[in-house]
């Protein structure tokens, strides 16, 4: 079985006990603080408080469960041990092969996960972590936090339908956003119209798309993707009793809220010359991408850790995806080898480009020797050749 299936398992069953013990604790903390309290009232209308705590007791005894307290709470630390038992056969040695040893500046370390906690709204729990790490926060830090409090303020009104402080805000930086600002006021306008449509709220609607549509009507005046959208976000009004037949409710119920907050934040930070993801989340997605790639690696060359500590360039390419693409690649036409710092792009006065090892093979290593370009009659040397920076 999966050993990352089998330790979810576990932790589900933990979870669920915790739950049960915690449920039935709170249940039993009620009861008797109902007794409590009428006993109390009792001392001080009746005046014998040794008579009212003996009544106490007897209640407690026999109305609270304190037999089924003490089973859920076997039960749930039996769930517990069960669950370490699986953690520690889960662990075994060579699991994590593709580890290496490095020396951690645990400062910036720090940082970063600050500035992750913050761009996720996490708050306090950031100014938790400054305060018991004693993280520095110096000018740069400082501005990323800076940056998340003011994004947040834009975005999380949205959580409630609210698109007035996104609207305020892409107002104020509209000749920096460019064609970008007028497609976030139009998604923004269309999420709040179609969530009216939904909500049988067809006079409040009508209203809101005659005050909203006509200036992107005629901004887009020859955009038919967009006058398009806006007709049928308009249509939707005659189908407001009958949304699920309407013929483009797939295209209308695909506007998504979630989607224009994240396009929010992208075009934010993108107008700060910042990423719109946090290094920490970037480095953890791309690590979780690429471990089961090097662990078959190590497996397949079985490799020693001696040697996995020693290299220095992985020998197969990791397909990451485009997200995590930041800068250009460079494939050499003829090795089909990907450019690197020891094999960079070399130009040729034709203007075509190969790998250094290439050029270096065509001229038989000889920086005088002429050679006839791959892709054109052109003939050159090597020291004609210029390196290109990617």
């Amino acid at each position: 079985m999966d050993p990352i299936a089998t330790v979810k398992d576990g932790f589900n069953q933990v979870a669920k006990r915790q739950k049960h013990y915690h449920s039935t604790s709170q249940a039993v903390t009620d009861r008797a603080f109902v007794g409590f309290v009428e006993s109390l009232v009792q001392i001080l209308t009746k005046n014998d408080p040794k008579t009212v705590l003996t009544e106490l007791k007897i209640k407690l005894d026999t109305l609270l469960p304190i037999n089924q307290l003490q089973e859920s709470q076997k039960e749930w630390n039996t769930s517990l041990t069960k669950f370490e038992k699986v953690l520690g056969k889960s662990d075994q040695p060579g699991m994590f092969p593709a580890s290496r040893s490095i020396d951690l500046d645990h400062q910036l370390v720090n940082k970063m996960l600050v500035e992750c906690l913050y761009r996720q709204g996490l708050f306090e729990v950031g100014d938790c972590l400054v305060k018991e790490a004693e993280v520095e926060v110096d000018d740069q830090l400082s501005e990323a936090i800076a940056r998340s409090l003011e994004i947040h303020r834009v975005t999380e009104p949205l959580k409630q339908e609210d698109i007035e402080p996104a609207m305020k805000w892409i107002s104020v930086n509209s000749e920096k956003l460019k064609q970008h600002g007028p497609e976030l006021e139009l998604e923004l306008i269309s999420l709040k119209y179609w969530e009216m449509i939904r909500q049988g709220k067809s006079s409040e609607a009508f209203k809101f798309a005659k005050d909203h549509f006509p200036k992107f009507a005629t901004l887009y005046t020859g955009n038919i993707l967009q006058t398009e959208k806006i007709q049928r976000l308009v249509v939707a009004l005659l189908w407001v009793r009958d949304l699920e037949n309407y013929p483009h409710a797939e295209e209308m119920f695909s506007l998504s809220w979630d989607k224009t907050s994240k396009e929010l934040i992208k075009q934010y930070y993108h107008l700060h010359d910042q990423p719109s993801s946090s290094p920490l989340a970037v480095l953890l997605s791309a690590g979780i991408q690429s471990l089961p790639k090097l662990l078959k690696l190590i497996r397949v060359m079985g490799m020693k850790k001696e040697e996995w500590e020693a290299m220095k360039q992985l020998p197969v390419d990791l397909e990451l995806g485009d997200e995590f693409q930041y800068h250009s690649v460079f494939v050499c036409p003829v090795s089909r080898e990907q450019s690197d710092e020891d094999n960079p792009p070399m130009m040729m006065p034709c203007r075509h480009v190969l790998c250094k090892q290439s050029i270096l093979r065509l001229c038989k290593s000889c920086s005088t020797r002429r050679f006839k370009c791959p892709y054109c009659p052109a003939q050159t040397t090597a020291t004609a050749c210029r390196q290109l920076y990617i």
